[in-house]
């Protein structure tokens, strides 16, 4: 009992550790045969690799390698209007069309800022109320130092925007409401988010095996028509205050006290 005490009180001196590259994520998620499943096709932006994931998934995201809220990604789409080919890419509420992939590519270029981008297989979301929405998977080391899934959020899009985060006009929402239209039957909703639960333990615990010291981590997850869910990112210092949104507590109030225990508050 006082080895378990003294290794607890050492667990909270240790700070946090915080990795920011999405790049470096997603291959110590790949790292792991089980998980490669659920993480969408992804490559460091280039000619090459956009054109590739257009022409597979006819939908694709650009974004930095590092940076948080949603900032700077692009959403890339190839269209068949008729008999040609035209292409049209998002940033914030800025759209624009292009009738070939350079000029798609070389607008793509001017508007990103100088540093590392990846290419990301885009994922047709489920919807709520015509919006697009993704979910939030709160994991953290509890008190006790194990492992523990303490939240789940959805993220509704603003109508005018391609993400989902409360920092760009995304509307915090109850899962369950999110799911209804889509599973309609209680049981069922609660099986998917039980899956969800598990996923976000299991990544948790990949990142902490590859990233020693990592100790919560915000898995956002978005799920497509067939309920399959694709992990888009994870991050290593998630916000817990977009659980405060929600009008039961519960969820915010353990957050909290996970954070505190981990020494991020």
């Amino acid at each position: 009992m006082i080895k378990r005490a003294r290794a607890l009180i050492a667990h909270r001196k240790i700070r946090p550790r915080y990795i920011g590259s999405k790049w470096v994520k997603t291959k110590a998620l790949l790292r792991s045969a089980d998980l490669r499943r659920y993480v969408p096709e992804t490559a460091v932006l280039s000619r090459t690799s956009l054109r590739s994931l257009l022409d597979r998934y006819g939908m694709a995201y650009v974004k930095p390698d590092f940076g948080t809220g949603g900032r700077g990604v692009m959403r890339t789409e190839k269209l068949r209007i008729g008999a040609r080919t035209a292409y049209r890419y998002q940033i914030l509420s800025r759209s624009a069309s292009f009738g070939s992939f350079d000029g798609l590519y070389a607008s793509v270029l001017r508007s990103r800022v100088k540093r590392k981008y990846l290419a990301q297989q885009g994922i047709r979301m489920l919807k709520y109320r015509n919006r697009p929405f993704d979910l939030r998977v709160m994991v953290q080391h509890n008190p006790e130092g194990h492992w523990e899934t303490t939240g789940i959020i959805g993220r509704v899009a603003h109508p005018s925007r391609i993400v989902t985060n409360f920092h760009d006009r995304g509307t915090p929402t109850p899962v369950g409401a999110l799911l209804s239209p889509h599973l309609p039957d209680r049981t069922a909703r609660e099986r998917q988010i039980a899956r969800l639960r598990t996923l976000g333990l299991n990544i948790a615990r990949q990142m902490g095996k590859v990233f020693p010291g990592v100790r919560e981590v915000g898995v956002d997850v978005a799920l497509d028509r067939k309920l399959h869910p694709w992990v888009l990112e994870v991050n290593t210092r998630p916000d817990p205050y977009i659980f405060n949104r929600l009008k039961d507590k519960r969820m915010f109030r353990r957050i909290i006290a996970c954070a505190k225990a981990n020494g991020r508050l």
